[in-house]
């Protein structure tokens, strides 16, 4: 049941990443601009043919393989039960749908939709797919490193 629900929610978030691309390109270029919090964050319409921070920008077909070749790997180890408890398939949900979501977007339109700005840092233009990305990431790191601790604190004990 883990699986499907796991799945399902992946899709469920590409779709939800690619839903808000489509308003975002139908609505955003010909706005310009959209302050929705003066000084802290507003809507600017990107294409960004790179990675995070526009890195890899010459290098589209690379990074698409890559991430196919990642996700295809959650996928699986989701499909073969490999990866265990529900946090860590959460992450691992987040994790590939935001991928899946940016990987759509560099195959059918050669670029990412960026599109979220925040104005009180100077960061590059974002989506919700990185949203996806970035909080799953930091989730697995916390957990990498609490479940380092608990063993190494396991050890210790056990000496």
């Amino acid at each position: 049941m883990a699986v499907i629900v796991s799945l399902l929610s992946v899709a469920v978030l590409t779709a939800v990443d690619q839903i808000i691309k489509w308003v975002v390109e139908a609505r955003l270029p010909q706005a310009g601009e959209v302050t929705v919090l003066r000084g802290f964050l507003s809507w600017e319409y990107v294409k960004n043919t790179g990675a995070a921070f526009g890195s890899f920008s010459k290098s589209t077909t690379l990074l698409s393989v890559i991430t196919a070749v990642v996700l295809l790997a959650g996928i699986v180890a989701i499909i073969m039960k490999k990866i265990k408890g529900k946090y860590l398939l959460t992450v691992s949900v987040m994790i590939i749908a935001g991928g899946l979501g940016n990987l759509i977007d560099r195959i059918v339109k050669g670029y990412v939709v960026d599109f979220i700005e925040v104005r009180f840092i100077d960061f590059p233009v974002f989506n919700f797919a990185d949203i996806l990305v970035t909080c799953g990431a930091f989730m697995l790191i916390g957990y990498l490193i609490y479940d380092t601790y608990r063993e190494y604190k396991k050890k210790k004990g056990g000496e």
